[in-house]
């Protein structure tokens, strides 16, 4: 029985090195490869922040759509981004059809205030301020390519998951001595997709490297709050809720080598 094992285990690896050898002396982009990346992220976060008019809350009913108005803000998030990714090709008569996973760190915060004067009471106004801080994404993604040589270029489309943590505040000046506050955000994983395209180049043995170009989208984070307080005491005002909402979408480019087995 040991015999036996070793002899297949010797079979295994002829056919193993074989297939790979032939794979790599027909294309070299044939076959399993992992890699890394690093690149730069440029991301926008579309940020809203609404409430709702209620007679026995705090707000004037002109107060709700200009609250809306300066909520209406577009932050911008670059950073650092790189990772890994590990996948498989398989090509004939130059054409490639594959699939990718990659895993990639995000590093990259933006926030923004918008400051507004209240219709009703114009001696005074209010600011609202949000936040979104992004980490890490990860893709699934199959492609398509065309092999020209040590040449391979591709197109991809697939999905996406990212994090997103997302913070907004309310403050004004007509409330007094304690001004009107709110609060709320959220820290979630979001699904999405992704599509893009590159080109990546075969070095000897076995390496390449890469160009590649990402647009992710997600869907929306969204945080409801009745926490909104004023004047002495404070009074909470729990009727005159706040929503607030994070919509990512990020570009990235980034460069990569891979090691084809």
């Amino acid at each position: 029985m040991r015999r036996l094992l070793i002899v297949a285990g010797i079979c295994v690896l002829a056919l193993v090195t074989a297939s790979v050898s032939q794979a790599q002396s027909k294309d070299p982009f044939n076959g399993f490869y992992v890699g890394g990346n690093i690149g730069g992220s440029f991301s926008r976060v579309s940020a809203r922040t609404t409430t709702v008019f209620s007679p026995t809350g705090y707000f004037n009913i002109t107060s709700v759509p200009a609250i809306a108005a300066a909520g209406a803000q577009s932050l911008s998030l670059n950073g650092f981004t790189g990772g890994g990714q590990v996948g498989y090709n398989y090509s004939a008569d130059h054409f490639m059809v594959g699939i990718e996973v990659d895993f990639n760190s995000l590093s990259a915060t933006g926030s923004k205030s918008v400051t507004a004067i209240y219709p009703c009471c114009v001696t005074t106004g209010f600011t609202v301020s949000q936040t979104a801080t992004t980490k890490w994404m990860a893709t699934v993604r199959p492609r398509v390519g065309y092999v020209r040589g040590r040449f391979l270029f591709y197109g991809t489309v697939g999905g996406a998951l990212g994090d997103i943590n997302y913070r907004a505040t309310f403050v004004d000046t007509f409330a007094t001595p304690i001004p009107a506050t709110e609060h709320g955000g959220t820290t979630q994983n979001r699904l999405g997709w992704v599509a893009g395209g590159g080109a990546e180049y075969s070095l000897r043995h076995h390496w390449s490297i890469k160009g590649e170009y990402l647009y992710a989208t997600f869907s929306h984070a969204t945080a409801l709050s009745t926490n909104l307080t004023a004047f002495a005491g404070p009074i909470p005002f729990p009727s005159n809720f706040f929503v607030h909402t994070a919509y990512v979408h990020a570009h990235v480019v980034r460069g990569g080598v891979n090691y084809t087995f």
